[in-house]
């Protein structure tokens, strides 16, 4: 039987958003862990998933406990879960995230979150010198269909030391390379939510093959590893 995320896991969340406490979640703890352990199974699934097809060595799922020090929100819990899959480095590049939300707030992240300013620099002179590359395979129908467009942070105008007049200046102002793709409470609970989440990762590799690849070579296509 394949496993499925339980609907609990959702309907838990939905209370919490209610009563974010220490004393009411205190109270319904043994429901959380029942819920967390049948989640953190989904996420080893598809972890395994991942391996059938990429180099992923590490599964870091995140615990609810929220870190207030230096947040307005003062509410100690997370009304999600989150977990991220980490390829192998260095020369395998990008990483794979799942956030699980009630109310249809649920998606899937693949990319580039915060790159190092010396990855960051190294991409923006690769689309500096060619885009034409990068653009094909992003825009390729079967891609974009399940991938849409780049979301993230960008820089107003132009990054220190490149023209904001280059035509290529929309992707070389990015300071993150990510895509993300929603999930409705129904599609987060249907029995194939979990093929559909590798399905998508799967469709990612032809990106991050060839960041990889600009990752690990320096201009002139020499190795840096």
């Amino acid at each position: 039987m394949s496993k499925a995320i339980p609907k609990e896991a959702l309907l838990f969340f939905k209370k919490l958003k209610k009563n974010n406490n220490r004393d009411w979640f205190n109270e319904h703890k043994k429901e959380f862990k029942t819920v967390e352990a049948e989640v953190k199974e989904c996420y080893n699934k598809i972890f395994e998933d991942l391996n059938k097809h990429d180099e992923v060595d590490k599964l870091k799922f995140f615990r609810i406990y929220r870190d207030v020090r230096f947040s307005k929100d003062k509410t100690p819990y997370k009304t999600h879960f989150g977990g991220s899959f980490h390829r192998k480095k260095p020369e395998l590049r990008g990483g794979y995230y799942l956030h699980l939300s009630p109310n249809n707030e649920s998606f899937i992240a693949t990319g580039f979150w915060e790159p190092h300013k010396d990855d960051l620099f190294r991409i923006r002179k690769e689309i500096e010198v060619d885009d034409k590359p990068l653009r094909k395979l992003i825009n390729k129908k079967s891609f974009k269909d399940i991938w849409g467009d780049f979301v993230g942070d960008e820089v107003k105008t132009a990054p220190k030391g490149f023209s904001k007049e280059h035509p290529a200046i929309d992707l070389i102002k990015k300071k993150q390379f990510i895509f993300t793709k929603k999930y409705t409470d129904k599609e987060v609970l249907d029995a194939n939510f979990l093929k559909d989440i590798d399905k998508s990762f799967k469709a990612i590799r032809p990106y991050f093959d060839f960041m990889s690849d600009v990752l690990t070579t320096d201009l002139n296509g020499v190795s840096l590893i």
